[in-house]
């Protein structure tokens, strides 16, 4: 059992003091020599330790889902997971699910507490959505009520602006784009709420795999405007639940 499921399991008076002493002797992390799981992360962060399965063999992305489980963590988030790492998790967990898009893998067994807040997740066009989807999925898997606005970039900007009363709504927009990137600096100048830009590595030849979009965003003369690395949706979507769970203490 990970510290906070001890330490619930103690006030409920599931397990006796000397149980609870027993669980809290062991390591806070585990060595499994490919990966070292910190399993006090939800305690000091709001969020168990996400998985990033690119550069990982299904078998290490398998142990360490395995790991966590039987520490005690009920969700799991795995990013950058293809269809096949996706069906080795299943063979130990049945009931994962993959998001193909958004190439994350999701167990969530337990329910989430709402922040309260409403994020608002926009793209440029289509070709972002993948992006979009990780940030948004993430956003969810926290706690978030997320809603989209897909295919709304400054090429023609009615789309965008026909949108207005959902940015009006919102406590936090993510904006993700490609080409120029041009969409972060127009939704900051409509709203005065926190924008998280999300440069993609979508474009042509000049793009050069989004440097152009971060650079554009990076130069927003718009204000409230941060910005994360090219086609990070999950930096974006966990930045945007911090910044909802600070309202929901006040």
């Amino acid at each position: 059992m990970d510290v906070r499921t001890v330490l619930n399991s103690l006030k409920e008076g599931k397990i006796s003091v000397e149980e609870a002493e027993k669980h809290l002797k062991f390591k806070p992390f585990e060595d499994l020599g490919y990966a070292v799981i910190d399993h006090q992360r939800a305690l000091r962060n709001g969020c168990p330790e996400v998985i990033y399965c690119a550069g990982k063999t299904i078998e290490q992305i398998k142990g360490i889902v395995e790991n966590m489980l039987r520490a005690g963590t009920k969700n799991i988030l795995g990013t950058r997971a293809t269809e096949e790492m996706y069906l080795g998790v299943k063979e130990i967990c049945p009931d994962a699910v993959y998001h193909k898009d958004a190439r994350i893998i999701l167990i969530e067994r337990e329910p989430v507490e709402k922040t309260g807040g409403k994020i608002l997740v926009a793209t440029g066009g289509t070709s972002d959505i993948p992006v979009a989807e990780e940030a948004a999925l993430t956003a969810e898997y926290l706690g978030n009520n997320v809603e989209r606005v897909y295919d709304v970039g400054v090429a023609g900007l009615h789309r965008l602006l026909a949108k207005l009363d959902k940015i009006a709504e919102a406590d936090v927009i993510i904006a993700v784009a490609g080409m120029e990137g041009a969409l972060a600096s127009v939704i900051g100048g409509l709203t005065d709420k926190p924008v998280i830009a999300v440069p993609t590595s979508v474009g042509y030849g000049a793009n050069f795999n989004g440097l152009s979009s971060l650079l554009c965003m990076l130069n927003s003369c718009a204000n409230g405007v941060v910005v994360v690395n090219i086609d990070n949706g999950f930096g974006a979507g966990y930045t945007a639940n911090s910044i909802n769970k600070l309202g929901a203490r006040k």
